[in-house]
């Protein structure tokens, strides 16, 4: 499956922390109808089945909506619902090593934070890659920032699509106008908003109007 730039407009990381009484596909299905273009499924405390049965309605959600699929971490949770692809850290297994797993149709992303890793990540087969943290985040309190210089030589090094990630609010999304990055990844800019669908909305706008700048 191809990785396509556009498809990294808006993309969403789930995080179940403020599901408020409501189901997570409930509020996946809010931030697909706002204009979401990417959706990875990242599940740090669920065990493996609880995780697949979500995985799977999840996927049919995507399905819906036309947004690739991707599972965080997890290779064999993503071979078995036949997950779009997967998303590996730095500290997480090598994008060839996935790929072996994988086969050749599902789609890898690997996150950086230099310009060695990133040139790295794609030699070794990553589609995308995932670039942060760009800003302070509460979602990942050990992260240390990449300044937007480094943002912008990783772009302008690598020819795979490139999400920016970290800390990325309404307020503050603009600022990586010229970096060359093309979209946001966000969690709590969406999950932990009282209406997700018109936060997803709104970043989907900014995201374009920065891309574009």
């Amino acid at each position: 499956m191809n990785c396509k730039k556009e498809d990294m407009r808006l993309y969403a990381v789930t995080d179940r922390s403020w599901l408020g009484g409501q189901t997570l596909s409930a509020q996946v299905k809010e931030c697909l109808e706002g204009g979401v273009t990417f959706l990875q499924l990242r599940e740090k405390k669920l065990d493996e089945e609880s995780f697949y049965q979500e995985a799977l309605e999840i996927k049919k959600l995507c399905r819906e909506y036309h947004v690739p699929f991707i599972i965080n971490d997890n290779i064999d949770v993503a071979l078995r619902c036949d997950a779009d692809g997967v998303h590996v850290g730095q500290s997480d297994m090598e994008a060839q090593d996935v790929r072996a797993k994988l086969g050749p149709d599902k789609i890898i992303g690997v996150s950086a934070r230099t310009v060695e890793q990133a040139v790295k990540a794609e030699k070794m087969g990553a589609d995308y890659l995932g670039v942060g943290a760009v800003f302070s985040t509460s979602t990942k309190l050990d992260a240390r920032e990449v300044s937007w210089d480094t943002l912008k030589e990783i772009c302008e090094t690598v020819s795979i699509p490139v999400v920016a990630i970290g800390g990325i609010t309404a307020d503050n999304l603009s600022q990586l106008a010229g970096t060359g990055v093309d979209g946001v990844a966000v969690v709590s800019a969406i999950f932990a908003q009282k209406d997700i669908k018109e936060a997803a909305q709104q970043l989907r706008k900014l995201s374009e109007d920065m891309v574009n700048a």
